[in-house]
């Protein structure tokens, strides 16, 4: 394929709208990276006086603006509107006079996150017809400012972009000034007055033919503290998954530095970047992208051969599983799988080398092929019933696409051409037509004593889409992938469906060369690919050592010379429903967690260990839980977000790596008891439970006078408290001030009798959360009057304090102070957050100065060790700090000269 042409989206004009770069002689720097996209929150870049209205609507993988596509000559040609540049274009003698990189700023209607400048976060429009600009960000570090002089000033236009100082993503971020644009041919001026003029040989003309469509060349600037990534991407691999990551990529990282794989494959990729230190590849696809990439870099001969990391999207996977990357990606978060691969570990990869020759000796039953589909083993190769069931597989798959565009379609079609395989044996005779030789000693006998219907020459722990065949407690040595050594597996019909229930094969022997001579068409398989191989002579040899990336263990730098104290760690479970709903939000998936129990575990038990803890648990509390045993891990402190963990991964991480107080599992299916209305409305007090539509939090202000207000003196709108009856309040009520502070309510009737209720009488009730939440305080009032509990706590320990502070609702807060002030300071069990901390967080500073003034504690500290202070800084919040710190010096001044505050 010529590296001019690249994949096209549509034709506007005579422009040609690429979702790849151009890396031909006609690239341009700044070109858009055009895909269409259906997104209805954002408005035609071009704006409303210029724009059409017209066509499609596109986005821009790498700076993620959108237009008509009718719009684009507007955007590019009248404005003048480029992406960010990928590349120089200064001729090849200048390119090392500039190398650093000015900021792409874009405008930006919506924009996440907080403004570099101020600290306060971007507060988008509601309503879809405003077309307010509200942030300032870069392509390239995605800094972010507000809209506004303060924030954002003219001299910011022409700052130096460090690609996301720092971000890891700096350190393996191609720079722009690395990839140099040659000049075009005959535009190149010699320094010599005049050149000699040389005969044109047929060597050199092929020569010059391999290099004529080379446009571009890579200069980099070597440096320990950078190791830059290319990344190879099957669109195709995954269903869907692979077209949508190509974009993620582009837009985190030089779109330069990531390939698309149907466009000629890796090997313009690695040829350009084969010179750059330090440099490191990862293939998103399955375990023939691996594959793949690892021929070509074998190929190319480039030494020393960069180290290859997986983020597997294909069926098996098997590969991925054994360095560490699981058995397929769900919903990590790209940033962290691009972190994980700058600090992954290198290990080597035992390769091996497959010589088939006709056997002269045999013949031929069926139809067969002459040679193997790959001549290179990195996973594993085998004859017989399995690789059957594969080439079985691979010819539905090439007559009906459309039936196999996911991971879960491509196993099911598995296990059922499988079981009919295995019903009707045969390959049980497969010993009969297979003479072996391992290391120069004939095995042929034992495999017929075995009467195995596959062999398997394993040269990684996992095959099949994540099954053990090998035994370690055979006696023989463990396996390694660099250990020159090649594990020989004998399975039966009775061992392979057991397989996927964690059972192994027959472990025959270890060696470091192997001769197979077949005398029938059988079916073979290397990696996956699978065919009918006439009769042949197949010599197996070690060829070389490739260097991979596992996924480093977090927790394997943990000390282990001394014993370490058992964690006791509460285990806390989230719906799907709850999880689909509050990804984006932290704070609100752990209100609507419900506790399962607690554990104690080994601070070096991995979470394949926890997992069989926390299923003897669900079993011994099995009513109150009502959860399946289909679960898995949630991280909780890594990202910015909750995201699941695979369980292809679980041997990789520990407790302490997901989690910090609260350990939270995701139930990926259905109940194991059906459950009631009642019991879905007691059991999560999440304020999803009532169907309530979010609450939008608006950004607090200092007013021009210097105190704490909010935006409005109206609490947000909140959906009206339905009480399930009415509670007439006849009697007159009175305060009391018991010993403890708190005050109890004397009730007179209309007989003048009186009526005090003691607080070890009061009630708890969760109607009393509810109306918080929603800011009923008639209703409050009620159910106080009526014996029930201020101090009613939910299943995550929250006050009514906690709900009145984190939705804002002034007078909540104001009455329950004034009856209960004893649960100020009470803490949550989630977070260790008292309402102060709540407060903070929501930045309803009215509220803070409402729970101060009461009497809250500013020394108190969360789950992290944040004071209500200190969590206002980390929250960029000056101006609330300050006023905390002046109210600890009021405090600490008042306590001296004995005063009460």
């Amino acid at each position: 394929m010529n590296n001019s042409e690249g994949k096209s989206v549509g034709d506007v004009g005579e422009r040609v709208l690429r979702s790849t770069p151009d890396w031909g002689e006609t690239a341009i720097n700044g070109d858009h990276l055009w895909v269409p996209t259906s997104v209805s929150g954002d408005f035609c870049y071009v704006g409303d006086n210029d724009c059409t209205k017209h066509g499609p609507r596109m986005k821009c993988s790498a700076c993620n603006v959108v237009a008509h596509q009718n719009c684009i000559n507007i955007l590019v040609d009248r404005i003048k509107f480029t992406c960010k540049p990928t590349f120089r274009d200064v001729g090849v003698r200048q390119y090392r006079e500039q190398t650093s990189i000015q900021h792409h700023w874009v405008h930006r209607r919506s924009e996440k996150g907080k403004c570099r400048h101020c600290g306060k976060s971007f507060q988008s429009k509601l309503s879809f017809s405003s077309k307010e600009i509200v942030a300032i960000s870069c392509s390239w570090c995605k800094a972010a400012y507000h809209n506004k002089e303060s924030c954002f000033n003219i001299q910011r236009i022409g700052e130096e972009c460090r690609l996301g100082q720092k971000s890891v993503h700096s350190s393996i971020i191609v720079p722009p000034s690395w990839i140099v644009k040659l000049p075009r041919k005959g535009s190149f001026k010699s320094s010599l007055r005049k050149s000699p003029k040389k005969r044109a040989s047929s060597k050199k003309k092929n020569r010059d033919k391999d290099k004529e469509n080379k446009a571009f060349v890579i200069k980099p600037i070597p440096s320990t503290n950078v190791t830059p990534v290319i990344v190879f991407i099957n669109p195709k691999s995954g269903g869907n998954q692979g077209l949508k990551l190509l974009q993620k990529f582009q837009w985190l990282l030089n779109p330069r530095q990531v390939f698309d794989l149907t466009q000629g494959g890796p090997k313009m990729g690695l040829e350009l970047f084969k010179k750059v230190p330090n440099l490191r590849v990862l293939a998103c696809g399955g375990d023939g992208t691996v594959g793949w990439v690892l021929s070509v870099i074998d190929q190319i001969g480039i030494s020393p051969a960069p180290a290859v990391g997986v983020l597997p999207l294909g069926t098996g996977n098997d590969l991925a599983r054994a360095l560490g990357w699981g058995g397929g990606y769900t919903d990590e978060p790209i940033s962290k799988i691009l972190s994980n691969i700058s600090h992954s570990d290198t290990v080597l990869l035992d390769r091996w080398s497959l010589e088939v020759e006709k056997n002269t000796n045999a013949e031929a039953n069926e139809e067969g092929k002459e040679n193997l589909p790959l001549n290179v083993v990195n996973n594993y190769y085998s004859l017989g019933v399995d690789a059957h069931i594969a080439l079985e597989f691979h010819e539905a798959r090439e007559a009906h696409p459309e039936k196999f565009n996911s991971r879960l379609k491509n196993k099911m079609f598995y296990g059922q051409m499988g079981g009919k395989d295995l019903l009707k044996r045969k390959w049980k005779d497969l010993a009969d037509f297979v003479t072996l030789e391992c290391d120069g000693q004939n095995i042929t006998n034992k495999l017929k004593e075995l009467r195995v219907h596959a062999i398997v020459f394993l040269n990684i722990p996992s095959y099949g889409g994540g099954t053990r065949p090998w035994n370690r407690s055979m006696g023989v040595s463990e396996p390694s992938t660099e250990d020159g050594l090649i594990e020989v597996v004998g399975l039966t019909t009775y061992q392979l469906p057991l397989l996927q229930a964690g059972g192994h094969g027959t472990c025959i022997t270890q060696c470091r060369s192997a001769k197979i001579i077949t005398s029938k068409t059988i079916p073979m398989q290397v990696d996956g690919e699978a065919c009918k191989l006439l009769p042949s002579i197949i010599t197996l040899t070690h060829l070389n050592k490739a260097p991979m990336l596992a996924k480093r263990k977090c927790g394997k730098l943990i000390p282990t010379q001394t014993a370490l104290d058992n964690l006791k760690i509460n285990v806390h479970r989230i719906s799907m429903s709850e999880y689909e709903q509050h990804h984006y939000d932290k704070d609100l998936l752990a209100q609507a967690a419900i506790e399962v129990g607690k554990i104690e575990v080994n601070p070096v038990s991995d979470l394949e260990q926890v997992r069989a803890q926390i299923n003897k648990l669900i079993q011994e509390t099995k009513d109150q839980t009502r959860i399946s045993h289909d679960w898995c891990f949630v991280d909780s402190c890594t990202a910015e977000r909750f995201f699941r963990i695979d369980r292809a991964q679980e041997n990789l991480h520990y407790v302490s790596d997901i989690a910090c107080e609260n350990l939270y599992i995701l139930e990926c299916g259905g109940s194991t008891v059906p459950q009631t209305p009642d019991d879905d409305e007691t059991a999560n007090p999440s304020p999803s439970s009532n169907n309530q539509t979010p609450y939008i939090i608006p950004e607090m202000r200092i007013s021009d006078e210097g105190s704490l207000d909010s935006p409005s003196d109206q609490p947000p709108m909140s959906p009206k408290l339905q009480s399930p009856e009415d509670y007439p309040v006849e009697e007159e009520e009175i305060p009391v001030e018991n010993q403890n502070g708190d005050k109890q309510i004397a009730r007179v009737s209309p007989d003048a009798s009186v009526k005090i209720r003691s607080p070890l009488t009061e009630r708890p009730n969760e109607l009393l959360l509810k109306a918080a939440k929603a800011g009923d305080l008639k209703t409050v009032k009620e159910l106080h009057s009526q014996g029930y509990s201020l101090q009613t706590k939910d299943s995550s320990g929250q006050t009514m304090l906690h709900y009145a502070a984190r939705y804002g609702h002034k007078d909540i807060m104001k009455y329950v102070i004034s009856y209960a002030p004893s649960i100020l300071n009470v803490k949550d069990s989630i977070l260790g957050q008292t309402a102060l901390h709540k407060a903070v967080v929501y930045k309803w500073r009215n509220i803070c100065c409402i729970l101060v003034a009461g009497g809250a504690a500013l020394d108190v500290t969360d789950h992290r060790g944040l004071t209500p202070k200190l969590l206002a800084i980390q929250n960029n919040d000056q101006e609330l700090a300050t006023y905390f710190e002046s109210q600890e010096h009021f405090q600490q001044v008042s306590s001296d000269l004995g005063t009460v505050v």
